[in-house]
């Protein structure tokens, strides 16, 4: 799949609906439609590369500062002890970091601390647009205030 195909360069190039979390020049910041929790954001680069360890430096460095910068803003909103910050390329072929408030420990796991086999996943509910939309209001002042 090329960038012209690619759902986060459609978004990234505004083709496709979303509510900024956060936008500049190299990224663009995003609720997840499909959360672990409540706040689960994406931070794509608005260029496409197929891996992290693509990432140009400056570009990985920007993503994760704005993580940094996020992880607090999560935080108070959630009320919640820790803030994870990840990449992962499981399900869409262009770098992206999650960053998702923490409710539990065992919202982001390995499967070597699970203790009962064998065990089904599904994919997350999709989460509803007007509640992605406040909430990406409100964590957009959150960044803006800190």
């Amino acid at each position: 799949m090329g960038a012209a195909d690619c759902l986060f360069c459609r978004l990234a190039r505004g083709d496709l609906p979303t509510d900024p979390v956060y936008q500049s020049d190299d990224l663009l910041a995003f609720l997840d439609i499909h959360p672990i929790r409540p706040g689960h954001t994406l931070i794509i680069p608005r260029r496409h590369y197929p891996y992290y360890d693509d990432l140009p430096t400056p570009v990985a460095a920007e993503i994760m500062a704005l993580g940094q910068r996020l992880a607090p803003v999560l935080r108070a909103r959630y009320q919640v002890e820790r803030v994870a910050f990840f990449f992962t390329g499981v399900d869409i072929a262009h770098a992206h970091a999650h960053v998702v408030p923490m409710f539990e420990r065992t919202d982001i796991t390995s499967p070597t601390y699970i203790a009962e086999r064998p065990l089904s996943f599904r994919p997350a509910p999709r989460a509803d647009a007007t509640e992605l939309a406040s909430v990406a209001e409100a964590l957009r002042q959150g960044l803006a205030a800190g």
